[in-house]
């Protein structure tokens, strides 16, 4: 099935306020040109290194840094439009230093999965508080747990989204979550944007 058509079944599930972004991690330029021609403006790379050559082909892409920001990296981070994996106040701090006020998503770990970058849940709603004064936080980013239910992680995502707002007194839009395996529990969940690889991809 092409790209085109995963998408079209993509777009009838999901509602136009609901944003996709394409990641194409490992993917060729000639992968990015074709969804950027689908309508995807979005694309997504889990790696700075991966994903610096493919900015500087396709500047008209809104870039986002969907996968873990290493400190030493922090400096790429003003080239995204959204940097969705913050999720510490260190790499808050490094990130600032070179971008203060960059949009940014604040990753949790809703699995409480040990292999899964993410801060834990129970500070999470502190976290967002700190980040926000140093970065234009706007929403929170989850992964959803390998070969389990995901809604808990979700609705305890959204959850937290609840609780930030009221603590920072304002609103934050994006509930980045769903992937290729859940994004339909993620969609009924209340997600706002669904990062999609393999299923458009492959």
């Amino acid at each position: 099935m092409a790209l085109a058509d995963r998408l079209a079944e993509v777009r009838h599930e999901v509602p136009t306020a609901v944003t996709i972004v394409a990641v194409t991690k490992g993917r060729s330029l000639a992968d990015c040109r074709a969804a950027l021609a689908a309508g995807l403006t979005d694309l997504g790379e889990n790696r700075v290194q991966e994903a610096l050559p493919k900015i500087d082909a396709l500047p008209e892409a809104r870039w986002h840094l969907v996968g873990h920001l290493q400190a030493n990296k922090a400096r790429h981070a003003g080239r995204f439009a959204l940097v969705q994996s913050i999720d510490s106040l260190a790499i808050a701090e490094a990130v600032a230093r070179h971008a203060p006020g960059h949009p940014c998503l604040l990753q949790v770990n809703t699995s409480r999965e040990p292999q899964k970058h993410g801060c834990e849940p129970e500070g999470a709603v502190d976290l967002a508080a700190q980040i926000g004064q140093l970065l234009d936080l706007r929403g929170l980013m989850c992964i959803g747990p390998a070969g389990a239910d995901p809604a808990p992680a979700f609705t305890l995502l959204r959850q937290l989204r609840e609780q930030a707002q009221e603590q920072l007194g304002t609103q934050l839009p994006i509930l980045s979550m769903g992937m290729s395996d859940d994004w339909r529990q993620a969609l009924a969940a209340g997600s706002s944007m669904l990062r999609l690889g393999r299923f458009l991809f492959s």
